[in-house]
């Protein structure tokens, strides 16, 4: 019913009877194990990805730093921190997440644009490599922290070079009108400040410009400003060892082309030894781009509602398991575990959840031959799912599987109504 390939093939394929697999493993039989909603996640994708960024900076100083917020679950943190991962993180919790799940402290970097005091000692203290700031205000209040404490914070001085990412205006964050970064025009006044307060070292420059980016353009039209910017400060007496270039590159949801990681590290580095930069610390901090297409989200149709303009097809998942359809209007390819057979009639459906807004949508317009009792896939659920996943309608979270191989482990148990009461008092 849909011509382009599954997102994460060929991890993600279909056994010559039709079955969805993930590796080695039927996802209709791991959803009868385990039930649903469920996500379920591919090992060897998320390695796949990994590896594609590291081959592309291989024999370059460079660090590859994971950005927590794409996917938080503990074992995805471990098994990036055992493939020598840093973590990018913007909150108190994922420096918590990241340390519990291994990570080396020096291969972190605070990035956001509300770090508190309590956060900032508590990143000093567990000595993490760099903060990524994004305004004076916060580079005199990591001042104060850093004194008080008897430390010294190494700081990325994190501009906005206002580019265009050509992405949804909601995960833009490179425009002049975002909230991130210090203006372009700011950014030598607020080197120059980082440099004389006691408490701070400044290591270097950095951008963020947006997320699910499917050109290489922006990332080179963004190195280009802030190589501007770093010939300048440097010119004005403020060293810069280290660039920052964010994270943000898209996948294929649907019949998006994003360049491939490797290919994107090669251009990047290319134009930084054209400008004579080669030999500078360079940092990235993908999220999306490695967990995105390793996971999938799996769901029961529990009823069929057809119509004379629209019919439905409810399913036990919904918006607080797979929120970016209501946030971004975004698109996630929607298949069912087994094949319908041949010549199957089919019909076309807005597939909806059970949460009580009209909103609650997955996917709009999908041609679907089931009935209520099968089990469909959300793909391209490994990122921004289950990290931003609510218990709206007092709807307990789904349960986590992550594969490898023929094995397959739960990594997170399912909620349950206690869950949802405990800490709470009447």
């Amino acid at each position: 019913m849909n011509s382009f390939p599954l997102p994460g093939a060929p991890v993600f394929h279909r056994s010559e009877n039709g079955a969805l697999m993930i590796e080695d493993l039927g996802l209709d039989e791991l959803a009868q194990e385990h039930g649903t909603p469920l996500f379920v996640y591919s090992q060897a994708a998320i390695e796949s990805a990994l590896s594609a960024w590291q081959r592309g900076l291989a024999g370059r100083d460079a660090l590859v730093c994971y950005a927590v917020k794409a996917n938080s679950s503990q074992a995805i943190l471990s098994l990036l921190a055992q493939a020598g991962c840093g973590f990018d993180i913007v909150s108190g919790g994922e420096l918590a997440r990241a340390l519990a799940a291994g990570a080396e402290p020096e291969k972190i970097v605070f990035s956001g644009v509300g770090k508190t005091r309590r956060e900032m000692q508590a990143a000093l203290e567990a000595g993490i490599g760099c903060f990524n700031v994004e305004s004076e205000a916060e580079l005199l209040a990591l001042n104060d922290v850093a004194a008080a404490c008897g430390l010294t914070a190494s700081v990325s001085i994190r501009v906005n070079p206002d580019v265009d990412a050509r992405t949804h205006p909601y995960i833009s964050t490179g425009l002049r009108d975002n909230k991130f970064g210090i203006a372009h025009d700011h950014a030598l006044a607020a080197c120059q400040l980082a440099a004389s307060l006691p408490g701070l070292r400044v290591a270097g420059i950095g951008c963020h410009i947006g997320s699910q980016i499917t050109e290489a353009a922006p990332y080179l039209d963004a190195l280009e400003r802030v190589l501007d910017l770093l010939e300048a400060i440097e010119a004005a007496g403020v060293p810069l060892g280290q660039i920052d270039l964010g994270g943000g590159l898209g996948i294929a949801y649907a019949d998006e082309t994003p360049p491939a990681a490797d290919a994107l590290c090669q251009l990047l580095l290319a134009r930084l030894d054209a400008r004579g930069h080669g030999q500078r610390r360079l940092i990235v901090e993908p999220g999306r781009a490695l967990v995105g297409n390793a996971g999938v989200c799996l769901t029961e149709v529990l009823y069929l509602k057809p119509g004379e303009d629209k019919s439905f097809c409810i399913v036990d998942a919904a918006m607080n398991d797979v929120p970016r359809p209501a946030l971004y209007e975004a698109f996630h390819r929607i298949e069912p575990l087994q094949a319908a057979a041949e010549g199957a009639p089919g019909r076309v459906y807005d597939v909806v959840g059970p949460v009580c807004e009209s909103g609650d949508w997955l996917g709009r317009r999908r041609l679907l031959a089931v009935q209520p009792g099968d089990r469909l896939a959300v793909f391209s659920a490994g990122a921004y799912c289950m990290s931003m996943a609510s218990n709206y309608n007092s709807r307990p979270r789904a349960a986590e599987v992550l594969v490898s191989g023929g094995m397959a482990r739960v990594i997170r148990q399912r909620e349950t109504i206690e869950d949802l009461l405990r800490g709470e008092l009447p």
